[in-house]
């Protein structure tokens, strides 16, 4: 008698067990699906995102002395080697007017670094670069012919907006006709003009400044229509 009650209660409980845990899973995968492109600022028809989740995703994969860009963790993340370099990637995707978002974090070195969006790039080389620093600055920079240039400004500017250190950065940059937008974490921090590049690839970049091995994670990547 205590035996078969005994087998009752553990089939009861198991059962209890089993629908709480199919009722976790169900509330887990409902959030991921509203977590969607709901959780970007800007409400427009989505042209193309990634979470990194898949390393088959089209960026690019590979690593030499100077840096590294690969799929780490369910990131995409840009390694930069040596001192006063850069590193690139784009996932070979074609737009004119964008409007591009990805959260972006320090993993790993010196604040005194670059990362954020690019967009418009040509054959790999020629692009606009909206960039943040983890000790908090942000500029807009074209970058032609082997050099950078700031765009709208004399030097990186200061904003309170960017969060510093190891803090993540929603970072948004609206590729629109001929005027460059730039915002962090929802909040406007730059606008500017330049007719040079009409379209080309999108992507992501990371650099170091004076002291190398920065490590950049990116997270939600998204391109909408303007």
């Amino acid at each position: 008698m205590k035996i078969s009650m005994l087998k009752s209660v553990l089939k009861f409980t198991m059962k209890k067990l089993l629908w709480g845990l199919y009722l976790l899973l169900i509330l887990i995968l409902s959030g991921c699906q509203s977590f969607g492109l709901d959780y970007f600022g800007f409400s427009g028809e989505a042209l193309f995102s990634d979470d990194f989740s898949q390393p088959s995703s089209g960026w690019r994969r590979d690593s030499d002395e100077h840096g590294s860009a690969d799929y780490v963790d369910g990131y995409y993340q840009i390694a930069v080697n040596d001192a006063e370099y850069q590193v690139w990637s784009s996932p070979n995707l074609i737009f004119a007017d964008a409007v591009i978002e990805v959260d972006a974090i320090k993993a790993a070195g010196n604040d005194n670094n670059l990362y954020g969006i690019t967009c418009r790039m040509q054959h790999s080389q020629n692009f606009y670069a909206f960039l943040v620093s983890a000790d908090g600055y942000y500029g807009i920079y074209k970058h032609q012919e082997n050099k950078f240039q700031l765009l709208g400004q004399n030097g990186m500017s200061p904003s309170e907006a960017i969060s510093q250190g190891n803090a993540v950065n929603h970072l948004r940059a609206d590729c629109v006709g001929n005027t460059l937008t730039f915002y962090v974490n929802g909040q406007k921090v730059a606008e500017t003009q330049d007719d040079q590049f009409t379209n080309g690839d999108i992507g992501l970049i990371a650099g170091a400044l004076s002291a190398p091995g920065v490590v950049i994670q990116f997270d939600n990547f998204a391109v909408f229509k303007p």
